[in-house]
């Protein structure tokens, strides 16, 4: 008769403040302030809940964070669609949301563009006239 032991169970993967910081490119400051924004939430071990341990949820919910911020979403956007994810819904919700809220930002860009669009043929028109002007300066006239 041939014993069975059970298998080891494979270990959760976890990560330190400083693990997720050094891989994102991040400063342990940002970490806790995505913390305390709800984006992440580490499990607290040591004397006091001093030592956070992150889970691969987490790194995950970060990494989302960081392509959110990409986008050029704000941090309660993301968080708003990260935790659609996180919920027990259907995907037609959270890709609804998705897509509101990326409307809403695309709006956003367009009139920025329309904006900096506009303030760049005004430099343009200004930068012509100064040439303009200095064309028409004598040799005595330029510094």
């Amino acid at each position: 008769m041939q014993s069975t032991t059970p298998s080891p169970q494979p270990q959760a993967v976890s990560y330190s403040i400083s693990d997720l910081a050094k891989e994102f490119d991040l400063t342990t400051r940002a970490m806790r302030f995505y913390e305390d924004m709800g984006l992440l939430q580490p499990e607290r071990t040591g004397p006091g809940g001093r030592n956070r341990v992150y889970s691969a949820r987490d790194r995950t919910r970060l990494r989302l964070t960081l392509r959110a911020k990409r986008l050029g979403l704000s941090l309660s956007e993301a968080k708003e669609i990260i935790d659609l994810y996180d919920s027990p819904r259907d995907t037609g919700t959270q890709l609804r949301k998705f897509l509101e809220v990326l409307g809403a930002h695309r709006l956003q860009l367009e009139e920025r563009l329309g904006d900096l669009q506009a303030n760049l043929e005004e430099v343009m028109e200004h930068e012509a006239e100064a040439r303009q002007l200095l064309a028409k300066l004598g040799p005595n006239d330029v510094l």
